[in-house]
C-alpha cells in the first residue's frame, strides 16, 4: 500500500466515527497534551501523511498524519485494522 491509497483509506474510514477506536495510550496523551477528539477526527479526515505508510510486527499498515486544526499542528499515529466487521482505524498515540 501506498500512501495515496493509506490516506484514502483513512479518510473513508474516518468519515464514520465508529470506525475509529482511541487505544488507552492515545487517550492518556490527550490529556496529557490537550487535544481534542474533534482534532483527532479532523486529522484522520483533512490531515496529510507525516510518517510514510509500513507494515508494523503484526503486518497491520501504519502511519502518521499531520493536520493543523485550532491553531495546532496535531500528529496521529494511526494503524488499519482488519475483523470480521471490515476495516477499522487504532489511534495509537497523539502529539
Amino acid at each position: 500500500m501506498n500512501d495515496a491509497n493509506m490516506l484514502r483509506l483513512i479518510r473513508d474510514l474516518a468519515q464514520d466515527t465508529q470506525n475509529v477506536f482511541l487505544l488507552p495510550h492515545a487517550k492518556q496523551r490527550m490529556k496529557q497534551r490537550r487535544i481534542t477528539l474533534t482534532q483527532i477526527y479532523a486529522c484522520l479526515r483533512a490531515g496529510s501523511i507525516y510518517e510514510p505508510a509500513h507494515t508494523d510486527i503484526r503486518g497491520d499498515w501504519k502511519c502518521t498524519l499531520q493536520h493543523l486544526s485550532a491553531g495546532d499542528d496535531i500528529r496521529v499515529a494511526a494503524v488499519i485494522k482488519c475483523d470480521d466487521q471490515g476495516n477499522w482505524i487504532a489511534v495509537i498515540t497523539v502529539f
